[in-house]
């Protein structure tokens, strides 16, 4: 009965499931290549946002409120 040609017998819906995975890891791989960022890139950016709100910071102007000179 079962000869050579036979194929393995499987369980269609586990095949299903185990096609939508590999399929969404595809798409999972390809976003995050096309978006993704380094850990160095993700740093280098905070460090830069850092140092732009330190420099905001020091050329902030006081405004005390007790200066009568206007």
């Amino acid at each position: 009965m079962a000869g050579p040609d036979t194929g393995k017998v499987i369980n269609l819906r586990a095949a299903r499931k185990s096609a939508a995975r590999d399929a969404a890891r595809r798409q999972g791989d390809a976003n995050a290549a096309k978006f993704g960022r380094s850990k160095a890139g993700k740093r280098a950016e905070k460090d830069a946002a850092a140092r732009a709100a330190r420099h905001l910071d020091g050329h902030r102007r006081e405004t005390g409120g007790d200066d009568s000179d206007a």
